[in-house]
């Protein structure tokens, strides 16, 4: 395509992007359901403009990905403004440790029993298809402020916190294969992939989230310094945060999505003046637009990646399996006991939303010389069930909602306006 042709196609896209979010929102669907059919029309199946292989471009698909995770973490980070020591929080760091865990187990036993992958692969597999999707969750997102509804809160927070808790289970897969170094009695992997690279990347985050917003609300209140360019303050904060956590080994997703807690926690202290909320005010909306940009160009990129996934046989049984079974089965373990009213844990168990943290994965593992028959099984049956994902989620997100919130407000009596 020249030049021309292209900026024709992106100027089409921005367009398509304001315009599904404008008339979109009287019907029940969502601009990722529009961007993943047009990035299918796209395709090598019909226009043949993007050709996204993910055998031959594994590397470039993956740090596409992971831009767009970081931007998104962040993004996640700044909005959930529930202080750490709040026991709201005890729910959605069990759902990202301990039905992370349960879902890879449940994954991988299928992988092994009904699909005849190896260990490593369905292990793999598993830690693929666990995590939840923080870019694709803006029907779901949280009310503002500290005082959310569970339910989004815990959904929001969730898809924050396990793109990064998958990564041990990642390189677990990948050490089985052969493919990564886990250590005689799988010490390197316990003590540096679990334990030193989950702390450091929570310790770093935060520390540098924390730093950075008191600085410069001390230069504007004392000094009247740092003034303007807020909007870069945010894109710099991701880059040292995932730089400095990725630097001594630590999880540079986490480290993200601790940083914009951080900073947003800032925010919050009672002693603010206008300085600080005006930085937090720009740095939110500026990464709110990338935001946009990246679930627009990420779920592109998948709907143009489908001609690849082979429909292998699985497909029609697993995708639902994972969905409709491993999923509520694996909240159970975290719901129970928890306080939640069966509707919660219904609508926790349901929105399971998998997307650009399973591609990610997925990317990293073809790149790190996944091949074979296994390879086009994960990548048939990740790409699919992002897909089958983006479309029964994105159909049932706003109705279930709707009923949910409206359920809600009739037993508190509220009368709360319906976040959209």
């Amino acid at each position: 395509m020249s030049l021309a042709q292209w900026s024709l196609f992106v100027g089409a896209l921005l367009v398509t992007m304001v315009l599904a979010g404008t008339l979109l929102g009287r019907l029940p669907l969502n601009s990722a359901m529009v961007y993943l059919a047009l990035g299918w029309l796209l395709g090598p199946d019909a226009a043949d403009v993007l050709r996204p292989d993910p055998y031959q471009h594994a590397a470039t698909l993956e740090h596409l990905a992971e831009v767009g995770l970081l931007i998104s973490l962040f993004a996640v980070g700044l909005r959930l403004g529930v202080p750490l020591r709040d026991v709201r929080w005890r729910l959605p760091v069990r759902l990202a440790l301990v039905s992370m865990a349960v879902m890879v187990v449940m994954v991988a036993a299928v992988g092994v029993w009904l699909l005849g992958l190896s260990l490593g692969a369905a292990v793999l597999l598993g830690a693929i298809l666990a995590p939840t999707d923080p870019v694709l969750a803006s029907d779901l997102s949280s009310d503002p402020g500290p005082h959310p509804d569970r339910v989004g809160f815990s959904l929001a927070a969730e898809g924050g916190l396990n793109d990064a808790t998958a990564f041990p289970f990642v390189v677990l897969g990948l050490g089985l294969l052969g493919l990564h170094e886990l250590g005689p009695g799988l010490w390197h992997w316990w003590a540096v992939d679990l334990l030193w690279s989950t702390v450091a990347g929570a310790v770093i985050g935060a520390a540098l989230g924390a730093a950075t917003g008191r600085l410069v609300v001390y230069l504007r209140g004392r000094h009247d310094e740092a003034i303007g360019r807020d909007e870069f303050l945010g894109l710099g904060v991701v880059a040292l945060a995932f730089g400095l956590a990725q630097g001594v080994g630590a999880s540079g997703f986490l480290s993200v999505f601790a940083a914009g807690l951080a900073l947003q926690r800032v925010h919050e202290k009672p002693q603010r003046d206008s300085a600080d909320g005006t930085m937090l005010t720009a740095v939110a909306s500026f990464n709110a637009q990338l935001e946009k940009l990246a679930e627009l160009a990420l779920v592109l990129i998948v709907g143009a990646m489908l001609p690849y996934a082979k429909a292998l046989p699985a497909v029609a049984w697993f995708v639902p399996l994972l969905m409709l079974v491993l999923r509520p089965l694996a909240t159970l373990a975290s719901t129970v006991g928890s306080g939640l009213s069966r509707s919660q844990r219904s609508m926790i168990g349901w929105f399971g939303i998998r997307g650009i943290g399973s591609v990610f994965y997925l990317m990293m593992a073809l790149r790190m010389r996944v091949d074979g028959a296994s390879a086009d099984l994960l990548v048939s049956l990740t790409l699919w069930t992002v897909a089958a994902s983006i479309v029964a989620h994105g159909l049932t997100a706003q109705p279930l909602m709707r009923r949910y919130l409206a359920r809600r407000r009739g037993k508190t009596g509220d009368g709360r306006k319906t976040p959209r």
